[in-house]
């Protein structure tokens, strides 16, 4: 019984719905938590909220408004940059003058990992990922079973999460992924990443018998964080085809792929890591070789002020509340128990700044004339690794465990840890941990860019 003619729904009075306020209440609430900081999400809400609450031309009017204040918004500039910056570092150049106007990369259709620790196992999981086929090696029974079995969950993982009907990698196929002891199955791979913890006699002896055993032309991948690429490559009869393949914890989760050219590394060897970087759908950025590289370098001075802040009467959580409401995803104690405090210790221990090598007499909170902390060699020292073994910074529910919670233990050592060096801890406000974290990390990139090392603020950004 009504009429046919055309209906113009936005003319309708919008119903009044109790449940719409719940609903965009817990939207709100839930993006806060994910996108800390981010404008565009909560805008996105109040424009919604504005289509159930306003007539619609009302409502359009809101929308608008809201949308004019993204445009001009620093993040949106930020993002834009962001967005450039990514495109940008995939054109890399070297002080040679290689680049990757000129130089080819060789197709990898068998790669290998060596080592099946926690990066070893993340990065076994990217090249399954990207259809790669892969053979992973540890050094003997028990430490294979372990990385298989963690490999596995996590691609088993993947499988339960695919789509119905998508193409699932057949996971026991042996010429897919096979997991080793023998050095003889790396004969054929066009590719190794070697993946053991951070010990430059050891990575040297690795390559040695690599560039023994691998087919000439292979190329010889390290994912050390901070040891020299020319030493290791010097180890080798191909140090040409020597590269940093820095991969961040976790792998498989990580975009960020530093990749380190060492004195003699080709522009081939170059241009084909680069290349495999966009085949793990991660943004490989070209740097050059020094201590800590781009990323490790810039964090080492922003973590060391962290820990000064922390003798000084600072907490781990304070820190990082700062600086995660700053805009950085994850604070650097949290950041820290995420990827293992035993690495950054191994580090310093090859570097003799902690441990036997350390002259008798050293002052304890100084290492040449420049201010240093114990404080991360004593949790280690007291077997505090972070989320691996469910005690850092912070501890966990579990090993392994994901949710950081204030530790009473931590707060007594740090009591006993001033009263020792005779510091007097003082509360410090907001400002200064930001401005005591960040400008250090903006000083170290300036420094880095002087040298050369990255050859653009994009790759550092």
């Amino acid at each position: 019984g009504q009429p046919l003619g055309p209906r113009r729904l936005s003319l309708k009075p919008m119903p009044a719905r109790a449940e719409a306020v719940a609903v965009l209440d817990a939207a709100l609430a839930r993006v806060k938590r994910q996108a800390r900081g981010y404008l565009a999400p909560e805008l996105c809400i109040q424009a919604v909220r504005a289509a159930t609450e306003l007539p619609f031309a009302e409502g359009l009017r809101r929308e608008r408004e809201l949308f004019r204040v993204l445009l001009t918004s620093g993040q949106a500039r930020a993002l834009q940059y962001a967005f450039f910056a990514e495109r940008a570092v995939e054109k890399w150049t070297t002080p040679k003058g290689a680049s990757w106007k000129s130089a080819a990369p060789r197709p990898i259709h068998k790669a290998a990992v060596l080592g099946l620790g926690t990066m070893g196992q993340g990065i076994v999981t990217c090249l399954v990922r990207a259809n790669i086929p892969v053979v992973a090696l540890e050094q003997d029974q028990e430490h294979l079973n372990k990385g298989r079995k963690a490999v596995m969950a996590i691609l088993e993982r993947d499988a339960s999460k695919a789509k119905q009907g998508a193409h699932a990698p057949d996971l026991h196929n042996p010429t897919r992924l096979r997991f080793t002891l023998d050095f003889q199955a790396l004969r054929d791979v066009d590719l190794v990443i070697e993946a053991v913890f951070e010990n430059m006699a050891l990575k040297k002896e690795i390559f040695h018998k690599l560039s023994a055993i691998c087919k000439p032309g292979a190329f010889l991948c390290t994912n050390t964080s901070a040891l020299s690429i020319d030493e290791i490559a010097a180890a080798t009869s191909c140090p040409e085809q020597v590269i940093g393949t820095h991969f961040f914890s976790p792998a498989h989760v990580m975009r960020l792929l530093e990749i380190i050219y060492g004195r003699q590394t080709s522009p081939t060897t170059i241009a084909t890591a680069v290349q495999l970087a966009k085949t793990l759908r991660k943004v490989g950025v070209v740097v050059g070789n020094c201590p800590g590289f781009v990323g490790n370098r810039m964090m080492f001075p922003y973590v060391q002020q962290a820990v000064f802040l922390l003798e000084e009467g600072s907490t781990p959580e304070a820190v990082d509340q700062v600086i995660e409401d700053f805009g950085l995803k994850i604070g650097p104690f949290r950041m820290s128990d995420l990827a293992g405090l035993d690495v950054g210790w191994r580090s310093r221990t090859e570097q003799g700044l902690t441990g036997a090598s350390v002259p008798p007499g050293t002052p304890a909170r100084q290492r040449g004339g420049q201010r240093y902390s114990p404080l991360p060699d004593i949790l280690c020292e007291k077997g505090r690794f972070g989320q691996k073994n469910g005690r850092g910074w912070y501890q966990y529910e579990r090993a392994g465990g994901r949710t950081p919670k204030p530790d009473p233990w931590l707060n007594n050592l740090l009591a006993e840890y001033r009263d020792t060096h005779h510091i007097k801890a003082r509360f410090i406000d907001r400002e200064e941990i930001l401005e005591r974290c960040l400008f250090p990390l903006i000083n170290e990139g300036f420094q880095i860019l002087a040298e050369g090392i990255a050859s653009a603020p994009e790759h550092l950004d």
